[in-house]
């Protein structure tokens, strides 16, 4: 698997993950990140360390450090909110507003039957999602609209639940929050991708990156919408 890179220098690296590609290793076995942090090096020493997390199925943006001291700062900067990022998502909606803000605190459930989920909740954490309508295609009941997403807060599974119970409808896809749970249907995947990523640095400019919009999204009948601002309108090469 080639992994293409989209922002490089000596303390940063950020990929394109594939959907599909788990960073960590799932319990069954199988093929993760780890297993390809090795040609990332490239030319240097140390593996490259994932600093933040997306799900198996999430496409784009993943930072990654290319050292320790690296490292420490950018898990400061997450937790200093100083990471922006922007996600792509598709609904089989149309919203009734053309954007807004969610304010959920989410807290996390768990059933021998049904697994586990996060839910609203009010001793939960503080979750915050900014949000905007991009395009909405289809007539009636058979709506299908793109949804830009800019989470404030980093939650597990923040805009998966956000979608849910902030804009009434699970992502395309999503085989947890759907109609269908253990299935993705309609979608092969949870419709979400990781589209960009900003990273302010004392001293240094900040590390942006883009995503480029995927192909199974224009499958899915969108258009790719143009690269917002926060990317500076950096394209990979």
């Amino acid at each position: 698997m080639n992994i293409p890179i989209l922002f490089e220098d000596g303390e940063a690296l950020v990929i394109d993950k594939p959907a599909g590609l788990p960073v960590d290793r799932p319990k069954r076995g199988g093929e993760c990140l780890e297993d390809h942090l090795e040609q990332l090096k490239l030319g240097f020493q140390r593996r490259p360390t994932p600093v933040h997390r997306l799900d198996t199925d999430t496409s784009g943006c993943l930072l990654l450090a290319r050292n320790p001291k690296a490292l420490k700062r950018f898990n400061k900067a997450f937790e200093d909110r100083l990471v922006g990022k922007t996600y792509l998502a598709v609904l089989d909606i149309e919203p009734r507003e053309t954007s807004g803000t969610i304010e959920l605190a989410l807290s996390k459930i768990s059933s021998a039957e049904k697994g586990w989920r996060m839910i609203a909740a009010k001793k939960g954490k503080p979750a915050i999602s900014h949000w905007e309508l991009l395009e909405t295609i289809g007539e009636g009941d058979r709506k299908r609209s793109l949804i830009r997403f800019r989470p404030e807060t980093g939650r597990t599974h923040q805009l998966r639940a956000h979608a849910l119970q902030g804009l009434g409808a699970p992502l395309l896809g999503d085989p947890v929050y759907g109609p269908v749970r253990g299935q993705n249907k309609g979608a092969p995947r949870t419709m979400l991708h990781a589209e960009t990523i900003r990273v302010e640095r004392d001293g240094k400019p900040a590390i942006t990156a883009y995503s480029p919009f995927p192909e199974d999204f224009i499958r899915a009948g969108l258009t790719a919408p143009p690269v917002p601002e926060q990317s500076d309108g950096t394209e990979p090469s």
